[in-house]
């Protein structure tokens, strides 16, 4: 019996996430790459593509500086919630994150923008990520690495999605 022509192997089955990084506090572009290399240490994951850096203005309505954003790609063992308090733990740990205003400056943001094309609807964890679809600073990094891949709750490409949003953000990658 070849290895094809098993039924079953000890492989973990790994799922395919996408996980987005904003940073605008610090060396943005340092802060990226730091977030970047402790994400690649997870156990069970590896990063299978990482879309270049982008300058973008923020959203929300607080004051403050430009972000620069990324979105990587991951095949993971981990659970959405493992992955997802493996991210929170990065921004804690390594960038000593705050959460104290909504929206506000941050030394890094990771979200979990899919996980597969699983639907999830929780108190700590929405998938897919509830406003990526309105986010242009998302949907052109995202749209560089995986422009085909299909929303799961509306059922069209990201680059449709991207398509789609009025131009009403800068995003200009650096």
């Amino acid at each position: 019996m070849t290895n094809r022509s098993r039924l079953c192997s000890n492989r973990l089955v790994n799922a395919v996430a996408f996980i987005a990084l904003g940073s605008n506090q610090g060396d943005r572009e340092l802060n990226l790459l730091r977030a970047v290399a402790e994400i690649g240490k997870l156990p069970d994951s590896r990063i299978t593509a990482l879309s270049g850096f982008y300058d973008t203005e923020p959203v929300g309505g607080v004051s403050q500086g430009t972000f620069l954003n990324a979105v990587l790609q991951l095949e993971t063992g981990l659970s959405p919630h493992d992955l997802h308090a493996q991210l929170q733990r990065i921004e804690s740990e390594t960038f000593h994150r705050i959460r104290d205003v909504h929206w506000g400056p941050r030394t890094m943001d990771l979200d979990i923008l899919f996980y597969g094309d699983l639907i999830l609807e929780g108190e700590s964890l929405t998938l897919p990520h509830p406003r990526l679809h309105e986010r242009r600073f998302v949907l052109v990094p995202l749209a560089e690495i995986a422009p085909k891949l299909i929303h799961p709750l509306l059922g069209t490409t990201v680059t449709s999605l991207l398509r789609a949003l009025p131009i009403t953000e800068r995003v200009t990658r650096i």
